[in-house]
């Protein structure tokens, strides 16, 4: 799966393009109502997925020490955001970058809710969620945003490569055949279903 970029380099490009994002969503656009399909939360606002970033990212270095849900979840339940949503979640995000960027035991199984990966498999996972909401809350909420090149070709690399398979578990939704003259990120976005004109 992982040749050109590593997929530790791949999460912490992605997450870096989600925080990206984040920084600059208006406080007031937090209460806007989100797409439902993002979330099961019933009528969800952007806090709310701003909340569920927040709590994945809350989680990075548990699961890079190997830890499961399944032995508590000392996140669930909790107001991670408070009263200052962007600067807590930064919060939550440097801690999680500084415990990838420290690295991670050899043979180190991600256990996720949906089952057990290694990390290159897991960090594949965990990127893909990331950059495909930074580009999508970017979008709903007119914010400017654009895919480097580096992490185009990554994602190229460590998803589309596996997007049929991913799909097929409800990953993605259907692929779109790409506008003409389509420019790599247009591309890489309806290999993923994810393309919004």
């Amino acid at each position: 799966m992982v040749s050109g970029m590593n997929t530790n380099e791949l999460f912490l490009q992605s997450d870096a393009a989600l925080r990206s994002v984040i920084d600059r969503i208006d406080a007031g656009d937090l209460a806007k109502p989100a797409p439902a399909e993002w979330t099961t939360i019933p009528d969800p606002t952007f806090r709310d997925i701003l909340s569920r970033h927040a709590y994945d990212e809350a989680w990075i270095p548990d699961v890079l020490a190997g830890a499961s849900a399944a032995d508590g979840d000392p996140f669930r339940d909790v107001d991670l955001l408070g009263d200052e949503p962007i600067a807590s979640y930064d919060r939550i995000n440097d801690t999680a970058t500084a415990a990838v960027q420290a690295g991670v035991a050899p043979g180190t199984v991600f256990h996720f809710t949906y089952g057990d990966y290694s990390a290159a498999e897991g960090f594949a996972h965990l990127a893909t969620y990331r950059a495909f909401q930074a580009w999508l809350i970017a979008k709903h909420l007119g914010i400017p945003f654009a895919f480097s090149p580096e992490l185009i070709a990554g994602l190229n690399e460590n998803v589309v490569a596996h997007a049929d398979e991913w799909r097929a578990f409800g990953v993605f939704p259907p692929a779109i055949d790409p506008p003409e003259g389509a420019d790599d990120e247009t591309r890489l976005l309806c290999a993923v279903g994810y393309w919004i004109e």
